[in-house]
């Protein structure tokens, strides 16, 4: 069992920064990869980032390449989304998740606003 905690979430103006954080409690060893979702105003649950634990491989969607970045803490047991750049399409409760085999974990997500 892996428990997700998200925070750094909040409000934010158009063209600012936040620092997500997930922070992971449990069997997290058996966690092969870490992602972040994102639920938007009606648009439902997207695919924003994920990061591979193995080798630290990282991957992005098209909409926030080049703005967000993932990375991990491993002696924290926490992943983090730092977000650049924020536009007002951003805004959306973001989640994270880990997966390992047989094992998908979801946190309570955080709510980003950014005002344009």
């Amino acid at each position: 069992q892996v428990q997700l905690v998200e925070s750094g979430g909040g409000l934010v103006q158009a063209g600012g920064s936040l620092n997500l954080s997930c922070f992971a409690c449990g069997r997290t060893d058996s966690m092969d990869y870490m992602y972040w979702y994102r639920d938007r105003p009606g648009k439902g649950r997207e695919y924003v980032a994920e990061i591979r634990r193995s080798d630290g491989h990282r991957y992005y969607a098209d909409a926030v390449q080049g703005r967000f970045t993932v990375s991990e803490d491993s002696a924290k047991n926490t992943v983090y989304l730092q977000m650049n750049n924020l536009k007002p399409d951003d805004t959306a409760v973001y989640y994270c998740n880990a997966v390992g085999i047989g094992a998908d974990f979801w946190g309570q997500g955080t709510q980003v606003t950014v005002s344009s």
